[in-house]
């Protein structure tokens, strides 16, 4: 996506993961900003029926929960001792959940939680279950709502932060698109509110280290980002072939303010597309675990775009896990790329050759048609 403004990528883009900031979706007093959220609804509804896909990745439940907890609207995230914070995310995530829902309902659109650490989305097998979840509410047109699993994260674990959480998941869908809408429009060449001289930047296309030394910390409040975090978000979805762009979003329907350019952001370039970069992330950064030979119609059907399904396997070598890396061979052996696995090589092994419609009889569950997925496939040039 070679998009530079705002209204181009919102209505070029196949599928938009939007991060929402605490401050925007919790007032002062710690209770949602209903009238936002209705706003927001509106504007999904209407994103839905372009036909586009939409994701939203939410902060707020230890803003809703602070009250119960008696945390000061003013303290700090990283002076909040961790197990209070986690309690207030515990009672603030069925207040938050259930104010997105009330949004939904007058928009006749059905919403779906989800809950990530940074392990699940990092770990193969994992990462391959809440993609498929998330890849399957889409195809319903059931929007995904995102947010941490503060409850169960720890300090070594967490993201600290929901913008690298969000573009963890707009990698994870290979999303076209990530839109942070925060409290500030963009980056600066210095702090704005320290600098009155300091000039916002429309577009970067590639972030360097002179960016980064722009960008300020977070300030008090329900913030635990920053721009310094939102950058860094930048540079893990645009190397990942996903755009990005900050947006202050404060005001009552920023995304259809963005697609008529009637509000300023900083667009970050994509560098390639979501689909490419993963592949590269396959073929040159996970380590093959064994071995799956194919026949000569999978091969050809491999070559043509398509998914290995297990009837096409001949052989398998190796012992690995679901979600591990394996080569996939003719059989003659000769290489044609590399793929994460479906099955386990213990299944795997039962069904090679088999029947996709035979899986639940031999396995005793349903589970995926495909051995390889084609998105999880990342061909040796020829």
């Amino acid at each position: 996506m070679t998009d530079r403004t705002p209204a181009s990528l919102l209505t070029s883009a196949r599928r938009i993961v939007v991060k929402i900031g605490s401050a925007l979706v919790v007032g002062p007093d710690g209770a949602p900003r209903t009238d936002w959220l209705d706003a927001l609804a509106a504007e999904l509804r209407g994103i839905l029926d372009r036909g586009q896909d939409i994701l939203i990745v939410t902060s707020g439940a230890v803003g809703m929960g602070r009250k119960a907890l008696n945390i000061s609207p003013k303290a700090r995230p990283g002076a909040i001792p961790l197990a209070r914070k986690q309690a207030a995310a515990a009672v603030g995530q069925f207040y938050l959940f259930s104010a997105w829902k009330s949004a939904f309902s007058a928009q006749n659109l059905t919403a779906a939680q989800i809950l990530l650490t940074t392990y699940e989305t990092e770990n193969r097998r994992m990462h391959l279950n809440a993609r498929a979840t998330i890849h399957t509410l889409l195809s319903e047109k059931i929007v995904p709502i995102v947010n941490e699993n503060d409850t169960v994260s720890t300090g070594e674990l967490r993201y600290g932060d929901n913008d690298r959480l969000a573009a963890r998941v707009a990698q994870m869908i290979e999303s076209d698109l990530l839109v942070i809408l925060s409290t500030t429009d963009g980056l600066y060449t210095a702090d704005p509110t320290i600098h009155q001289n300091a000039a916002h930047i429309p577009f970067v296309d590639q972030i360097t280290q002179t960016h980064v030394e722009m960008a300020g910390d977070a300030t008090p409040g329900l913030s635990t980002g920053g721009m310094r975090s939102k950058l860094e978000a930048a540079r893990l979805v645009t190397r990942s072939g996903t755009a990005m762009m900050i947006a202050k979003g404060m005001d009552l329907a920023p995304l259809t303010a963005l697609a008529g350019n009637a509000l300023r952001a900083t667009v970050f370039a994509a560098q390639g597309s979501p689909q490419s970069a993963r592949k590269r992330w396959i073929q040159g950064s996970v380590k093959p675990r064994g071995a799956l030979y194919v026949d000569e119609g999978a091969r050809r059907a491999l070559e043509g775009g398509s998914s290995l399904l297990p009837v096409g396997v001949r052989k398998i070598e190796g012992t690995f896990d679901r979600g591990d890396a394996v080569r996939i061979l003719t059989e003659s052996g000769v290489p044609l790329g590399i793929g994460l696995c479906a099955y386990n090589s213990e299944d795997a092994r039962k069904i090679a050759g088999r029947r996709s419609e035979d899986i639940l009889i031999i396995l005793g569950y349903a589970g995926r048609d495909e051995m390889v997925n084609r998105d999880d496939l990342a061909l040796q040039k020829t």
